[in-house]
């Protein structure tokens, strides 16, 4: 049996863009579902062995399908990820703020969204897949992936600088921040910041702030608290009752059993850019 997960965060120089990279193998282990989450992150995955199955995508008019390469948009319901025992790739977090210089469109297009990254990419995504899927160690692939996601930042093309500054002071806050005091930090109308944060972000400034706080939580929850009652106080949910409705509505199931199942053998979370118990590689 083997199971590998790592990961490193991006380089300096693609950082504005994409967060983190993922890489993970499971070999011989217990077939096992995992559930996508709604999370801050564009995902962009890219196998290395068999490709990836997902058997239930965040838009459920969307069949279940096989992809060497996927790419997926924000979201506010839990994809579903399957594997017979034998899984490997790499996840990279892409910030919606990066959209228009790494895909070439803004992140509002890919909102619930689930697609082979050739279909955005083009020959970028095969080209990506042969060449970490060529070298043999962890810290070769994540370079591979750094030096070609930074070609594409050459050219940054940003969203607007207002919608800049609210999506940063959003995520800041853990989603504390209303859409009017989005609105009025900015010198937007709400109704404007809203249409803006749509094309360019891919969910309201209100759906957004929901997905941040929850991203909060879910990462909170990991770390440990004392009780869930705590955990909705510290992450601004009105009470224990909110956070449960919240959390169930986001992952599929309440936050009790979501943890539990986290802990089973042989999960890791391959979306968690804090996860402290993986192993970090330098670049």
């Amino acid at each position: 049996m083997l199971s590998e997960y790592v990961r490193r965060p991006a380089s300096a120089r693609v950082r504005p863009f994409a967060g983190w990279y993922s890489g993970y193998r499971d070999v011989g282990v217990a077939p096992a579902a995992h559930r996508g989450l709604p999370s801050p992150y564009l995902t962009l995955i890219v196998t290395l062995d068999d490709p990836l199955w997902v058997a239930a995508h965040p838009d459920p008019a969307t069949p279940p399908g096989r992809y060497d390469t996927l790419l997926g948009g924000l979201h506010t319901t839990p994809a579903t990820i399957v594997h017979d025992g034998r899984q490997s790739g790499i996840q990279v977090g892409l910030s919606p703020l990066g959209a228009r210089t790494l895909l070439g469109l803004p992140a509002g297009e890919l909102t619930n969204v689930d697609v082979a990254a050739g279909d955005v990419l083009g020959p970028f995504a095969g080209e990506l897949r042969d060449r970490v899927r060529s070298v043999p160690t962890w810290p070769e692939r994540f370079r591979i992936v750094d030096e070609m996601l930074a070609a594409r930042c050459a050219s940054a093309v940003l969203p607007p600088p207002e919608v800049v500054h609210a999506w940063r002071l959003l995520q800041s806050s853990g989603g504390t921040v209303s859409t009017a005091e989005l609105a009025r930090e900015v010198g937007w109308s709400g109704r404007y910041l809203s249409r803006r944060f749509n094309v360019e972000i891919g969910l309201s400034p209100k759906a957004a702030a929901r997905v941040a706080r929850f991203d909060v939580a879910r990462r909170r929850l990991q770390d440990g608290v004392p009780s869930l009652a705590a955990l909705a106080a510290a992450c601004g949910y009105y009470d224990q009752a909110h956070l449960t409705r919240e959390f169930t509505g986001f992952a599929g199931c309440p936050p009790a059993r979501w943890l539990a199942e986290e802990r089973l053998p042989p999960f890791r979370n391959i979306q968690d850019p804090d996860a402290a118990r993986w192993a970090d590689w330098a670049a």
